[in-house]
């Protein structure tokens, strides 16, 4: 399982998701258990509590993860949400139409008929077309979890 959590947060670092938050996100997402402690998760990564500390809190902000504190314990307790990856892509819409703004700057800054200018409106055109197939995309996903009883 240590191979696995290892080989996976390494495809998802070497796509841009930080190293270390990747490799919560995997044990996690690979544990047995529902939810585990910042300590269980050092211990079964072989890294200091320290570095579970600031990988949960990335993974919270990009609201991948949730902390938990069961009643009469001192620790929290982190689970991965079950629709994680959904979650995630549902306020990429958000990032998408803020990457069209800048690059409707960039391109008034460079000039829409210059080459530069072209390809800044192509990039746009493509988060543009994204931002507007994602609500489709997901719809289905729900469509598709729905008839597997997942929903």
């Amino acid at each position: 399982m240590g191979r696995f959590v290892e080989r996976f947060a390494l495809v998802l670092s070497d796509n841009g998701f930080p190293r270390m938050p990747a490799r919560v996100f995997v044990g996690l997402l690979a544990a047995e258990q529902e939810t585990r402690t910042a300590a269980e998760l050092a211990q079964q990564l072989r890294v200091s509590p320290a570095a579970i500390s600031g990988a949960v809190r990335y993974l919270e902000q990009v609201g991948l993860v949730a902390r938990e504190r069961e009643p009469g314990q001192r620790s929290d307790h982190y689970r991965i949400f079950s629709n994680a990856w959904y979650e995630a892509l549902t306020r990429r819409d958000q990032m998408l139409l803020r990457f069209e703004q800048v690059l409707r700057e960039g391109i008034d800054a460079v000039g829409t008929e210059s080459l530069a200018g072209l390809r800044l409106d192509e990039t746009r055109q493509f988060f543009e077309y994204m931002r507007g197939e994602m609500p489709r995309l997901l719809a289905q996903w729900r469509e598709q979890r729905s008839k597997k009883g997942q929903g």
